[in-house]
């Protein structure tokens, strides 16, 4: 079987259900994806977040998904697209922080506004520490070493014995969890 036939094969059957298809389409893809993407953006962890998040994206719509004869194709454009997406929201994040720190440097707080603003500090990090506390022991371990210890996923991966796949997940899930929980 070629290539193109493996991932229309794949394809059809993730399309159907079968999560070992999108494993294999995954593995089949990955590092084409990853270099392509890297053409797109030099940021290899966005690169490579922005391609795990396609396959997500993908399982969770899979039964609205078309039937698709160039499957490398479309996987290359989707990925283009949630690049170019993640690459607008970080622009638009700095620009945002740009604007608060301006904005700060201009306005001078009063005592009243600085007590709500801790008291809000305080409730947004009571709710996060209940959310977080909701997650498996795996899932905070993995979130501490990530955002609190600023780890790689390799690099978390080599501490927790895992793969940097399953790392990735793992974290991903717990995200998901919280932004649930956080609502």
């Amino acid at each position: 079987m070629t290539f193109l036939q493996d991932d229309r094969k794949y394809w059809e059957q993730m399309r159907q259900g079968d999560q070992k298809a999108l494993f294999e389409l995954y593995h089949l893809m990955y590092f084409h994806l990853i270099r392509f993407g890297l053409k797109v953006c030099g940021d290899d962890e966005l690169v490579k977040d922005c391609v795990n998040q396609l396959f997500l994206n993908l399982w969770d719509k899979r039964a609205a998904l078309p039937p698709v004869e160039q499957v490398k194709s479309y996987l290359m454009t989707s990925l283009k697209h949630n690049i170019l997406d993640q690459l607008s929201d970080l622009d638009k994040t700095n620009a945002a922080l740009l604007n608060m720190v301006a904005e700060e440097a201009h306005a001078e707080l009063s005592y009243e506004d600085i007590i709500i603003n801790v008291q809000h500090d305080d409730q947004l990090k009571r709710k996060l520490e209940l959310a977080i506390a909701q997650l498996t022991p795996r899932q905070m371990e993995l979130i501490r070493l990530k955002f609190f210890e600023d780890l790689s996923y390799e690099q978390i991966a080599g501490v927790t014995s895992q793969t940097v796949k399953t790392a990735y997940n793992t974290i991903y899930d717990a995200i998901k969890s919280l932004r649930k929980l956080l609502k």
